[in-house]
């Protein structure tokens, strides 16, 4: 087989490269569960929740899969006599997954000639699996029975006890199938990925199998050993051969270094992925400033550990905080320099690198970004019934201003409002939060200082409630002995009602800040209403000037023709 040319093969990242995602081990959360986080960051990704309900299927059934970014026709592979019911990106088992794309190198980027891509990857893992492990063999044996038509893939996968990072590129077209690694993150750890592979070197099985608890990894060809505790690393067999074979390698297995051989470190990998985990891990652990360096690009600096102890057990309000970041705080933060204008707008729009005077520059890409099609916090609970315990706190849009609604895994309705087919990225619909949220967003991008604390203000508000609600309805409903079927109903109904009280926030978030923000001036709000003369005529307007700096450029650039003379 002919080898790969290294020199040839390394794929910058792009700083056009989506999605970030938190891990959380449950000794690492405030109440014993685990939480992933994930958000969808693409131009072209609508925010909706998808919903397979379970069911039963005849002996050679098939399944048509469709490919999850172009909808074309991609595979058909047969079903098993059961699925399980799947929301989003959680099923009723409380297996809840989520992914990063990093590409890694060509042509292993361009995937196998046929076989399942990573969201249908996911999609039909959660359809079949009912915890982590049962997860990292399904996705074994899809890629390796049917082929694996994506590039480097990043994965999050939880259940109420565990919580794991899994990492897989395909083999390109010189093989079907796919190199990978998995390993569990420890308990009272936190983890994170963002479009840069994140394994480096991993505990490997001794040559020969010894018997159970003698090995913390094993590889694909021992993959039934995977559903014993200790088994903590699991990998494919050739992971480091297929790398030798290609040329990709020479070392031997034990120095095998999974990120740096599929995806080797580039100045966007690090500027532009590696420093969102370095912003998730600097805000709740100590000691992270020794990674600044390594985050600003610089490769030589201290690399940012794979996972790290929080300096608090982490809560599902500080989940959804940890998503909502612009580097605040450290030297990329996005709200202080001069490109976020006169009123601090943490967003620029792409491209993301520009040249000038021969000098090529960049722009941050932060956590939150305004691209986003939707994002979770995704939540499993072990000492509560499944449909009860698993929860999707989805939102829709830039995680800085969205609203992180409550959807049980149990339930058989997704809410109207994020409803798969209502409106899409070319069909505006008056009833979906993802044009509700962009509506809000949008306007807030024009004068963002001041109007991100009235989108602020409600998204607290309603969060704070649906957090302290959900809590106490659980806890009533967990002690209730009621049937599977009125359960559901339950279920049903506070997710359903916690969304149409979001939307109808967010509809007078909408009004009221266009009627206080119309045409540059800023109205008083006194109890949630402009404020008025006993008449009704409008009164407290302010219009605050531009901050100095702001006239200082304009007079450099035009003082001469602009000159009060």
């Amino acid at each position: 087989m002919k080898r790969l040319v290294i020199a040839m093969m390394l794929a910058v990242s792009g700083y056009a490269m989506a999605c970030t995602n938190l891990i959380v081990s449950k000794g690492a959360s405030a109440d014993g569960s685990t939480f992933i986080t994930y958000a969808a960051d693409s131009h072209t990704r609508y925010g909706q929740l998808r919903f397979c309900p379970a069911a039963d299927h005849q002996p050679g059934e098939m399944l048509k899969l469709y490919n999850y970014g172009s909808l074309k026709f991609q595979i058909e592979i047969p079903q098993p006599a059961h699925t399980y019911q799947v929301v989003g990106f959680i099923n009723e088992h409380q297996l809840a997954m989520g992914e990063t794309t990093w590409g890694g190198i060509s042509p292993l980027d361009k995937g196998n000639a046929e076989g399942i891509d990573y969201g249908n990857l996911i999609y039909v893992t959660l359809q079949r699996a009912k915890n982590c492990r049962e997860a990292i063999k399904v996705m074994h044996e899809l890629v390796s029975t049917y082929g694996y038509a994506e590039g480097g893939e990043s994965f999050s996968i939880a259940d109420p006890d565990e919580v794991w990072i899994f990492e897989i590129t395909s083999k390109g077209h010189f093989e079907k199938g796919a190199v990978w690694v998995a390993r569990r993150v420890p308990d009272g750890y936190i983890c994170g990925h963002a479009n840069q592979a994140r394994i480096t070197t991993f505990p490997q099985e001794p040559k020969k199998w010894k018997k159970k608890g003698s090995h913390p990894a094993i590889s694909s060809k021992h993959i039934d050993h995977i559903f014993e505790p200790e088994v903590e690393c699991v990998y494919s067999e050739d992971v480091a051969s297929f790398a030798r074979k290609q040329g990709l390698y020479t070392g031997n297995d034990a120095n095998f270094s999974y990120a740096d051989t599929y995806n080797p470190l580039t100045f966007s990998g690090l500027r532009a992925c590696e420093a969102r985990v370095y912003a998730m891990f600097n805000r709740c652990a100590d000691g992270m400033k020794k990674y600044e360096a390594f985050a600003m690009g610089d490769s030589k600096a201290e690399r940012l550990p794979l996972w790290v102890k929080p300096n608090r057990k982490l809560t599902v309000q500080d989940c959804m905080a940890l998503m909502r970041d612009h580097y605040e705080g450290t030297p990329m933060d996005m709200t202080q320099d001069v490109g976020a204008g006169p009123f601090h707008c943490p967003y620029r729009w792409r491209p993301m690198d520009f040249e000038v005077d021969g000098k090529k520059y960049i722009h941050e890409r932060a956590i939150s970004t305004q691209q986003t099609g939707f994002s979770f916090v995704g939540q499993c609970r072990k000492w509560l019934p499944s449909k009860l315990g698993g929860i999707l706190w989805f939102g829709v849009d830039d995680t800085y201003s969205t609203c992180y609604c409550p959807v049980y895994c149990g339930v058989t309705q997704v809410p109207v409002c994020f409803e798969e087919g209502n409106g899409s990225m070319s069909r505006y619909s008056e009833t979906a939060a993802f044009w509700l949220f962009n509506r809000v967003s949008n306007f807030c991008y024009l004068r963002y200082d001041s109007m991100i604390v009235d989108v602020q203000r409600v998204q607290q508000e309603l969060e704070t409630d649906f957090v302290r609600n959900e809590q106490s309805h659980t806890d009533r409903w967990a002690r209730m002995d009621v049937s599977e079927q009125r359960l559901v109903g339950e279920l049903n109904r506070f997710s359903n009602d916690c969304a149409e009280r979001m939307m109808r926030r967010w509809k007078e978030l909408d009004q009221l800040l266009l009627m206080k923000y119309i045409d540059g001036n800023i109205k008083t709000v006194e109890d949630g209403r402009i404020k008025t003369t006993p008449t009704g005529v409008v009164t407290g307007i302010k219009q605050p000037p531009y901050p100095a700096w702001f006239y200082r450029m304009i007079v450099d650039d035009h003082g001469e023709v602009i000159q009060v003379r």
